[in-house]
């Protein structure tokens, strides 16, 4: 039985593994739901997704990684080596055990990445390196990063933005910025509670960013029907959204990540910088789908501005083509191992 050597993007949303030779073969949001006493799991991933906010007073449905950082660390590595186990095979341990690139969100400290590559070494991989997740997706965008020409990619996640200008296969500037999806949502929530009175959760929040939000007014104007509960009469009630009020909600959260990457621009030695206004900025990351991001980070920076293929995908896919690819990116891989 061949073995399936895996690169993983874990996320403050969402875990997507990608199979050497095999492309994506997990994307499911990074949930998982326990019994509050027993501590026994009840689901992982998208069964626990679904349950957020639904869950009786017994079960916690929680994201374990928040803002970019482990807020459990037990969960966090339970939920991943129940998905590696999933794609790969628990018989794989005959054969040695897969390979596995990692890449974890910036707020994740030593001792966290200790234990985290630990629970990947018991779900029975062979051997764990980790990648900067900048550099890994660089990478999957198809960036040519082992140049001395510079690239710029602005990675939107759940929790967290990294910003990074990177050259000859090294983040030359690197920052990162709390505004990133999990606050378009906060905000949307924000917005609609002082405007209509009405309270609605995360994944109503969620829903109305993915499919009538956008950075910018759109030409056409579009609405969504969303159910909540009304602040004053403290019954549901049902209410008409228009795409309009979602970019009027997200334009504060947006004018901060446009200073952020602002920011990391004015930091960046000039012969880099001239080299990212000739060939623009690429968006990565599940937030970066957001409807005319692109065109406003254009407008409001002077600089061209790129949404790269499955900008979701773009970190595990770099993991992975390092798998495949060795002698071309191995070089850029850090030298943590099991």
């Amino acid at each position: 039985m061949p073995q399936l050597d895996i690169g993983v993007d874990l996320g403050t949303a969402s875990v997507v593994i990608y199979g050497k030779g095999s492309g994506v073969v997990l994307e499911e949001p990074a949930v998982i739901a326990i019994d509050r006493s027993s501590r026994n799991i009840l689901a992982v991933g998208e069964e626990a997704h679904r349950m957020l906010g639904r869950t009786p007073g017994n079960i916690d449905a929680l994201r374990p990684l928040q803002k970019g950082y482990v807020s459990d660390l037990n969960l966090t590595c339970l939920m991943l080596n129940t998905f590696v186990k999933k794609v790969t095979n628990r018989r794989l341990k005959l054969f040695g055990g897969p390979r596995i690139i990692l890449s974890l969100p910036a707020g994740v400290n030593e001792v966290e990445k200790r234990t985290i590559t630990g629970a990947l070494f018991e779900a029975g991989a062979r051997r764990t390196q980790l990648m900067e997740r900048p550099i890994a997706s660089a990478i999957g965008a198809g960036l040519k990063i082992g140049t001395a020409i510079g690239n710029m990619l602005v990675d939107i996640g759940g929790g967290v933005t990294e910003i990074a200008v990177i050259s000859m296969g090294r983040c030359i500037v690197r920052e990162t910025s709390s505004v990133a999806g999990d606050e378009f949502d906060d905000a949307i929530i924000k917005y609609i509670r002082r405007k209509h009175n009405l309270l609605i959760g995360g994944l109503t929040a969620e829903d109305l960013k993915i499919n009538i939000g956008s950075a910018l007014e759109r030409s056409e104007q579009l609405y969504m029907e969303v159910t909540g509960r009304n602040l004053i009469s403290g019954l549901p009630k049902v209410m008409r959204i228009y795409s309009d009020e979602i970019t009027e909600a997200l334009q504060d959260p947006l004018d901060k990540l446009m200073e952020a990457v602002h920011g990391v621009l004015e930091q960046t030695p000039a012969e880099l910088a001239s080299d990212i206004f000739d060939n623009g900025i690429v968006l990565t990351g599940g937030g970066g789908q957001l409807a005319l991001l692109p065109e406003a980070i254009r407008k409001s920076l002077d600089v061209e501005c790129y949404l790269a293929d499955n900008p979701h995908e773009t970190v595990a896919r770099g993991c992975g083509m390092t798998l495949e690819h060795w002698n071309e990116f191995g070089q850029f891989i850090g030298n943590r191992r099991r």
